[in-house]
């Protein structure tokens, strides 16, 4: 049987524009492992790992007008916003990079013999190793911020593993175009072109983290999707870290007084929020509890407004803008919800936004409503409104892990520690990895204190996808005990020849400038 063609579709048209490649089979799967597998060694050298991350940022960017154009013609996400979207990702490549110059990653640990502890100590040292070669899942909704050069393929070969890209169907051709420059960047700097090489196909994607040689995987798309591979990955023989990012409500609590306090700023805000990227961001806030009243009502007519004044846009694909046209409709059927602007289909190709609202005590006790408290993909956000304080702590006990949780206070509220908004603050914290306050959830900054993952259904494992730390997913420890000092890794030697920073005998040591 031939292999099935790779497409890549208009989904401003739904019509397909070229065939960009084929389907994978088990056994080419089986190859592409390989060929990135025999590049470790090569990747060991951690100088030539920066200068590929850095390179790699220089070749997308010189290459920028190329791939963004690419890019919108597969996801008619807009230039605008993918030029921000690939500046992010270059950005990130770079910051690998000087994660990688810095050192601090490795975790150097040194603790000499000592005899006179009881029991005695040996002579242990510890540093961090790469996993081996990790397999990632690109996201439908970045092509390039979390697909073939995003943040788990930079995260990845920064600790020293190459790198096996699953493509995802919406952007086949702009991920061969980001491949290629990676594979560019390698060459320029002396390392194998197969550091990253890729795969298309569905079953290639199961067959990849079944895959002996894999060692690690990291997912961003849907629960079921995410599931069922992370189910994958347990039940191998020797099963692997599967760091997946899957589905996230982003609840939202604005309390009484600041809705009373700024209803036009908040109303304004929540719809610039859950409608960006036509309501495709994994941070976009599906979820908000308003005060009941005259200050949740002026909160929600400046919504209304804004939501009012949104254009119809284009979804990803097809197969999601029916799937958000179902889920709208299913939720709209409920009892006592409410849509004060009908979100749906806004043409063959588009949808338009729009909001639901539901009396916060449905929400309160299992039931049909739960279906409210599960993530729809696209521009419509649930809003339940409350009437006591109880209410809030009802519902938000309900909630299923997320990767934001926001808290919107009125000027003052946050000045007592032993406020109600400290309380709330303090229901939020577990519900979310990251927890705002007076801000919305969209746009995860890529900062070293970055943390973008949460509790289960939000992520998989307590790891973040975004920021320095990232690079932690695929490392693993390693101590060495009593090993003689000819026979240490560089890293882990007395006089520090990498120059590292350290801790020796439980004291931080920088290395000398």
């Amino acid at each position: 049987m031939a292999a099935a063609p790779v497409w890549s579709v208009d989904p401003r048209t739904g019509k397909p524009r070229e065939q960009v490649a084929v389907e994978a089979t088990a056994e080419e799967v089986d190859r592409e492992v390989r060929r990135a597998y025999a590049t470790r060694p090569a990747l060991a050298d951690r100088t030539a790992r920066a200068a590929l991350l850095r390179t790699a940022a220089d070749i997308l960017d010189e290459s920028g007008a190329y791939v963004i154009e690419a890019a919108d013609a597969e996801t008619a996400l807009g230039p605008v916003r993918l030029t921000g979207e690939l500046a992010r990702t270059t950005a990130q490549l770079r910051a690998f990079a000087d994660v990688v110059d810095e050192g601090s990653f490795l975790d150097v640990r040194i603790d000499h013999a000592d005899a006179g502890r009881t029991p005695p100590w040996p002579d242990l040292r510890r540093f961090k190793v790469p996993l081996g070669v990790v397999a990632v899942y690109s996201a439908s909704n970045f092509p390039f911020a979390f697909s073939v050069p995003g943040g788990d393929t930079a995260s990845a070969l920064a600790a020293g593993c190459p790198v096996v890209v699953k493509v995802h169907p919406d952007h086949p051709a702009t991920s061969e175009i980001c491949a290629s420059a990676l594979r560019r960047a390698a060459e320029r700097v002396g390392l194998p072109e197969d550091v990253v090489v890729l795969v298309h196909g569905f079953e290639a994607g199961v067959e990849l983290v079944k895959h002996p040689l894999i060692a690690g995987a990291g997912f961003t798309g849907s629960v079921r999707g995410g599931r069922a591979l992370f189910d994958a990955a347990a039940a191998r023989p020797t099963p692997i870290p599967f760091h997946g990012e899957l589905g996230s409500l982003n609840p939202v609590v604005i309390t009484e007084a600041a809705a009373a306090e700024r209803p036009e700023g908040l109303g304004a805000g929540l719809a610039g929020s859950m409608t960006l990227g036509e309501g495709q961001f994994c941070t976009k806030p599906g979820f908000v509890l308003v005060p009941a009243g005259d200050a949740g009502d002026s909160l929600l007519k400046a919504l209304t407004t804004a939501v009012s004044e949104t254009e119809p846009g284009v979804m990803l694909d097809h197969r999601m803008r029916d799937a958000f046209v179902t889920g709208v409709r299913e939720r709209a059927e409920l009892p006592d919800v409410e849509a004060p602007i009908t979100p749906g289909p806004g043409g063959d190709h588009t949808v338009s936004a729009g909001y639901l609202t539901v009396p916060a005590r449905r929400l309160a006790a299992e039931g049909p409503h739960d279906l409210l408290l599960e993530e729809c993909f696209g521009p419509v956000t649930v809003v339940a409104r409350y009437d006591s304080d109880a209410e809030i702590g009802a519902v938000l006990s309900r909630l299923p892990g997320n990767l934001t949780a926001t808290l919107h206070l009125a000027d003052g509220e946050a000045e007592d520690a032993g406020s109600g908004a400290a309380r709330l603050l303090a229901d939020l914290t577990p519900l979310a990895g990251r927890v705002l306050v007076n801000g919305w959830p969209t746009g995860v900054a890529v900062a070293p204190a970055q943390q973008h993952g949460g509790p289960y259904p939000a992520s998989t494992s307590t790891s973040t996808s975004v920021g320095a730390t990232a690079i932690e997913r695929w490392l693993r420890p390693v101590t060495y005990q009593s090993t003689p000092a000819a026979l240490l890794p560089p890293e882990l030697r007395d006089d520090n020849p990498a120059g590292l920073p350290r801790r020796v005998d439980g004291r931080a040591e920088q290395p000398a400038s």
